[in-house]
């Protein structure tokens, strides 16, 4: 279902000048498409086509625009299978996963739809002395104008969504960089984009070399930059990008806490998904486990008897759980680090074998706190297991990490659950399930070296949005 070559999209039209970008099917890393490869000059072009468009997106109607993103909805819905197969093989992500992702971009779409007709702002009463008798005032939401937008290769689908819906929903015309690795699912969103009524210029869709891509950061034309990726790319975008608004959503090494009270079947099979899902390669994926003295001989134990039990292969089969990593030189790193962490004193539990690209799903015990399997983002499948006696000495270690995006608590107690809300450095807590788990409107996004900013489309709409007061004297 993937055709031979796909075109970028500059200024809402699809053109294809080379296919110079080869996409290779990651599970057998045989090449499976070619792609249009955007040059510095059709990047400053498309800049421009987006300035010259932001006066007539922000003078777009509401209903014209939650028409754009119904039109979306519908054919993402019509085209799921194509959008779930491109996925599965630019991605290397088991086909379920991949429907699965495919859902949450039409739901994305959706909720960009109903939320851009409900764009509003406040009457205020100014009369608050003396001084201000007569005045009164309001204010408004009005787009930003346009926007830069680097989206990444682990849900190549539903993160492009998340910077693109909103954008529309609100007004503001885009030029957004696909992951190089997983450009297709976003120019399929760029093709049903060219389908709709939407201003000329308003969008651009260029995949394009890391290296030739500085005027996504740098282009003093752009009002906002929204990065998703690894933190030391995110943070030195932002110290490159001048006066522009910076969104970052970065990394992280998830904690999740198992109490004693936990239900321990249904947290080993929510902590199984939670860092197995699509390879571990997850930013909120479950890293470290810290489990209650009491209950660690059992959980551990279920744990691993649930690990051992994972299917991994090629993705493209339905039982798959465990696909491959986005390359070989991703599980290489990874497996490094499983090396160093035994060498130090750490016990493999299970797994911990690699063939290229395919690493196991490997659980470890006794690792040293100061192992990069603990303290950096391992992003694959691999989740360190430790034990606490008191509740607070658990949310201390969750909270040992220079990242803060999500926890996962599993316990019954409000209080402790009170306690975990008030202390953890996070943006999200999870209460009776893993850390990976989202829903796609609600804020998400993180503390410390996790990000600046939230996604989760009311929130990312008002980010992408300036207030504009307006004060009425009466004499």
């Amino acid at each position: 279902m993937i055709l031979e070559t796909y075109p970028y999209y500059l200024a809402n039209e699809a053109r294809q000048p080379n296919e110079d970008l080869v996409v290779t099917d990651k599970f057998s890393g045989e090449p499976a498409t070619r792609v249009a490869l955007a040059d510095e000059a059709a990047i400053d072009e498309a800049i421009g086509a987006a300035v010259e468009a932001a006066g007539a997106m922000a003078s777009m109607p509401a209903y014209e625009r939650q028409a754009v993103l119904d039109h979306c909805v519908k054919r993402f819905t019509e085209r799921k299978d194509e959008l779930a197969q491109a996925l599965c093989i630019e991605a290397g992500k088991p086909i379920r996963d991949s429907r699965g992702e495919v859902a949450r971009l039409i739901d994305t779409f959706r909720i960009a739809s109903e939320e851009s007709v409900r764009i509003s702002g406040e009457v205020q009463n100014l009369e608050i002395s003396a001084r201000a008798k007569g005045y009164r005032g309001m204010w408004k939401r009005v787009p930003i104008g346009p926007c830069s937008f680097i989206s990444p290769f682990n849900f190549p689908l539903n993160l492009a969504a998340h910077k693109v819906a909103p954008a529309i929903a609100v007004g503001c015309p885009f030029v957004l960089k696909p992951a190089s690795l997983t450009p297709i699912g976003a120019l399929l969103i760029g093709e049903v984009l060219a389908e709709t009524d939407l201003p000329k210029g308003a969008f651009s869709i260029l995949p394009c070399r890391r290296e030739g891509a500085e005027l996504f950061t740098t282009d003093e034309r752009l009002k906002l930059l929204s990065f998703t990726g690894s933190p030391g790319v995110g943070w030195d975008l932002k110290s490159k990008a001048g006066k522009k608004k910076v969104i970052l959503e970065l990394g992280g090494n998830a904690a999740c806490v198992v109490d004693a009270d936990a239900d321990l079947e249904d947290a080993v099979e929510r902590i199984i998904i939670g860092a197995f899902y699509q390879s571990g390669q997850s930013c909120i994926g479950v890293q470290r486990i810290m489990v209650h003295d009491s209950i660690y001989e059992d959980f551990r134990s279920r744990l691993v008897a649930a690990t051992v039990k994972l299917k991994s292969g090629d993705p493209k089969n339905e039982d798959t759980f465990i696909g491959p990593m986005i390359s070989e030189k991703e599980a290489e790193r990874l497996d490094e680090w499983i090396k160093e962490a035994k060498d130090a004193g750490a016990g493999i539990l299970c797994g911990g074998k690699r063939n290229g690209a395919m690493l196991e799903a490997t659980l470890l015990e006794n690792v040293p706190a100061d192992m990069k399997i603990c303290r950096e983002e391992a992003f694959g499948p691999v989740a360190v297991i430790s034990r606490f006696s008191d509740f607070g000495e658990a949310l201390d270690q969750a909270n040992n990490s220079d990242f803060g995006l999500q926890a996962g608590i599993f316990t019954r107690d409000l209080y402790k659950m009170l306690d975990a809300w008030d202390r953890l450095d996070v943006g999200g807590v999870v209460i009776g399930d893993v850390p990976s788990w989202r829903v796609d409107n609600m804020p998400y996004g993180g503390v410390k070296d996790s990000g600046l900013g939230r996604e989760g489309v009311k929130f990312a709409m008002e980010d992408m949005s300036e207030i504009r007061n307006l004060v009425i004297r009466t004499p």
